[in-house]
């Protein structure tokens, strides 16, 4: 029923259209990084001294982007982890870090799960014209806890950005469905956007020698709106919402079989992700827009629900409300600009059990953020300092800060070195979780710290920097982290902070370039070292590696990607022992190849298709929950 109304809806939003998007800077490096400053003002990419990755809308375009965390593999540093086939939990690791270090935004908003403290990308499926910043590296002195590992923001551009009217619908392998509609335009000093997408799937199946298909129904719908009735004020509101259904697979609970913790069909077993959010933005600007405050509200409400063939297994809900006043003042000029940001944050977490098997109560944490930050921007140089102190009800106050800086030679290389500390509270489910006999929580539980540097080199070649290539070593120590630990006499599991440090150091590379308009090249490679107590940290492949190329005929109307993307050889826990304790296994290297096409009609019409695991390479990201095999799609766009 799902996916009969969304087609219907898609097909209605395709009757007006809309003009494509292209770059949101004309050259490499001038994108503006939102996400790199809290004064609201942001700072140009080739500015900056930490590390970032921009990825514009014309390459979520040609890569034909549906689940966001695709694209994400293909950013230096980041390792990404779906249990199973699309819809599955998916997560995101940056620099070896856990997926709970990392904080997303999604225009501006914090998404992850309250209850769970981390965002499931495999909930996010991308809507039309957005653009992805992922901020490698400790951030926590902007944003607090859940920033060690970096910063991940997901974009929809405003009606001024980008106006106009677009849709798409697509088919292919596996029963897929998918599509999406924006309508977005200016009215005087009015602007508005809404996007929806949707994508729905009957799946495959994930289990070794299964034959239960696990597919997903996913939506995902926007509107931002703005107004701006002068240079000195604007107001901007955000509300989105998404939904997933998705089949998922248990593992085999019967210690007798011999594929006890193994992945086996499991009819009727899913869950539900359903998330509310929203955001209201007041900006005034004074002294000739030089100074420019923000006053701003957010909140967010996700539910989660896991159902057997019986009915509700388990599941959370969780809210947070956040407000921010922020203010940023800046001196000098164009060619030397000091500019000072203070903020405050203050936040309220709630948290609920849904679980049939265990009253756990609702419980809520209070956190109060103070931020400054001074930054100095010249034409070829720029320095930033920002610290942070949080106060929180329920866990010890924590000070983080970060300094970094870069410089440009008129050789066309830039230097860039960063150094900060981190910051990660506990999770609800490892505080208060329980599950009779196989997992308890732990509240006495200290948060997680994290320090760590980089330094990196930047070369850039031509007056319109038509390659650039570049290379980062990073260094960063974990100490308190939490493990799941199992303890005698009973050896039920449970979360305990680790005495002895996790420590991650490793090199991120990356190459673009464009020598004629009609090429374009992008590749980027990680090697990592992450380990705890000596040994390996699981999901964490050792080599990472991307290469991308779009090829473009000299009317413009016909273009080809061609997508390389290698996973090295990793380790995973497998819970395969009756004892419940984990072992380790290992998870083999894999090659995926992806290649698409668009041919445009007409000036309004499009047609695409693609071949994604081109070589049906066999393989699995989590252990036991097998990959998808070769699939093709292909669809009609639509843009006026």
């Amino acid at each position: 029923m799902l996916k009969s109304i969304s087609i219907s809806v898609l097909t209605l939003a395709a009757t007006p259209a809309l003009a494509e998007t292209g770059d949101i800077a004309d050259r490499p490096g001038e994108e503006i990084i939102v996400s790199a400053s809290r004064s609201g003002e942001g700072i140009e990419a080739d500015k900056l001294g930490a590390s970032v990755t921009v990825i514009a809308p014309d390459t979520l375009e040609a890569r034909q982007t549906r689940i966001v965390s695709d694209v994400l593999r293909d950013v230096p540093g980041v390792a990404v982890n779906r249990i199973g086939a699309v819809g599955g939990q998916t997560q995101i690791r940056i620099r070896g870090t856990e997926a709970n270090h990392v904080l997303v935004l999604i225009d501006g908003i914090e998404a992850a799960d309250p209850f769970q403290g981390e965002f499931d990308f495999g909930t996010l499926i991308a809507d039309p014209a957005a653009r992805i910043e992922v901020l490698r590296g400790q951030q926590s002195s902007l944003y607090g806890s859940d920033a060690i590992g970096g910063v991940i923001n997901y974009i929809t551009l405003s009606g001024r950005e980008a106006p106009g009217y677009a849709a798409r619908i697509e088919g292919g392998s596996f029963g897929t469905i998918s599509g999406g509609a924006r309508a977005a335009g200016a009215l005087g000093d009015f602007d508005y956007a809404l996007s929806g997408s949707y994508y729905g799937t009957d799946g495959y199946a994930t289990a070794r020698g299964g034959t239960r298909d696990v597919g997903s129904d996913s939506v995902g719908a926007t509107a931002k709106l703005g107004w701006a009735p002068g240079e000195a004020f604007e107001l901007t509101g955000v509300l989105r919402y998404s939904y997933t259904d998705a089949d998922t697979n248990n593992s085999e609970f019967d210690p007798t079989s011999p594929l006890f913790g193994y992945t086996v069909d499991s009819p009727g077993v899913h869950y539900t992700n359903e998330a509310f959010y929203g955001l209201l933005s007041a900006q005034f600007s004074a002294l000739d827009g030089r100074w420019v405050s923000t006053l701003s509200g957010q909140f967010a409400d996700a539910t989660r629900k896991s159902y057997t063939s019986v009915g509700l297994d388990y599941g959370n809900k969780g809210q947070r409300y956040k407000g921010s006043f922020t203010s940023s003042l800046s001196l000098g000029t164009a060619a030397l600009t000091h500019r000072l940001t203070a903020a405050v944050d203050v936040e309220r977490e709630n948290f609920r059990s849904l679980s049939p098997f265990a009253f756990q109560g609702k419980r809520h944490t209070d956190n109060l953020g103070i931020v400054g930050q001074y930054e100095l921007i010249g034409d070829a140089f720029s320095l930033g300092a920002s610290v942070r102190h949080d106060d929180n009800n329920r866990f010890a106050n924590a000070t983080t800060w970060r300094v970094q800086g870069s410089y440009r030679l008129p050789t066309g290389t830039r230097i860039r070195a960063a150094y900060g500390t981190g910051v990660k509270n506990p999770g609800y489910y490892e505080l208060y979780g329980f599950i009779d006999g196989v997992y308890i929580g732990n509240p006495d539980l200290k948060p997680e710290k994290s320090e760590g540097w980089e330094a990196g080199v930047e070369q850039s070649f031509g007056a319109d920097n038509w390659a650039t290539l570049g290379v980062t070593w990073f260094d960063s120590k974990l100490t308190d982290e939490i493990f799941t630990d199992y303890p005698p006499p009973n050896f039920v599991a449970t979360p305990s902070n680790r005495a002895t440090d996790s420590k991650q150091h490793g090199i991120e590379a990356f190459a673009s370039a464009q020598p004629i308009p009609q090429l374009r090249f992008d590749l980027a490679y990680t090697w990592l070292k992450s380990r705890e107590n000596g040994v390996a940290e699981i999901r964490r492949p050792k080599h990472v590696a991307s290469f991308n190329t779009t090829v473009t005929s000299a009317d413009q109307r016909l273009a080809g990607t061609l997508t390389l993307r290698y996973n090295g050889r990793a380790t995973d826990s497998a819970y395969i022992d009756p004892s419940y304790i984990p072992v380790t296994v290992a998870l083999k290297e894999y090659v995926l190849v992806n290649l698409g096409l668009d041919y445009k009609v007409s000036g309004a019409i499009s047609v695409f298709g693609r071949v994604e695991n081109l070589l049906g390479e066999d393989y699995e990201e989590v252990f036991s929950f097998v990959g998808s095999g070769r699939a093709a799609y292909g669809g009609v766009r639509l843009s006026f």
